[in-house]
């Protein structure tokens, strides 16, 4: 496994729309892997594929508490068939988007259906962090980030934000 670099704002491919995993396969799975151990040493509790470059539909996460075994989970082509209609906020961050965080409401249950590692069809209801997690991560699918959730004027500022340390940063 290997440890891959996140790519953060104002990085335009976090806006493309991630396209569906065709054939599950050695370089899928060593992705997945790979991205697990991206997400662990980040740290973070999920991770699209689209934030380490790759516009695929592809989610992994890990919403097990610090006392708790890890839980790791792999969700390929994944999809939401139905959302609660009880809404939850949760404070939530990014990784793509570093030391920043924004309180957003989204719906506290979902019931999702994706493949799994070994390309089986799997339906599950979710709630709490984890259905949150699961928005989030499907949300970066589609080419959103939380930062949209704000008003324009507050999400124009953080982007300028991140692209004045862009500059900064430069090239290697």
């Amino acid at each position: 496994m290997a440890k891959l670099p996140i790519i953060t704002l104002p990085d335009p491919l976090l806006r493309e729309t991630s396209k569906p995993i065709e054939h599950i396969d050695a370089q899928v799975l060593r992705l997945a892997d790979d991205m697990l151990e991206t997400m662990y040493g980040a740290p973070g509790i999920g991770l699209a594929a689209i934030q380490v470059g790759v516009p695929r539909r592809l989610v992994v996460l890990d919403c097990a508490g610090e006392d708790e075994a890890p839980d790791p989970r792999v969700l390929i082509n994944p999809e939401i068939l139905q959302l609660g209609s009880q809404k939850k906020v949760y404070e939530e961050g990014c990784l793509s988007i570093p030391d920043f965080r924004v309180d957003i409401e989204r719906p506290a249950e979902l019931r999702l259906r994706y493949l799994d590692r070994n390309g089986q069809l799997q339906e599950h209801d979710a709630g709490g962090l984890f259905a949150t997690a699961i928005q989030h991560e499907l949300d970066h699918l589609e080419g959103k980030l939380i930062i949209d959730f704000l008003s324009r004027l507050k999400r124009d500022m953080v982007v300028r934000k991140f692209k004045k340390l862009a500059r900064q940063d430069g090239p290697l």
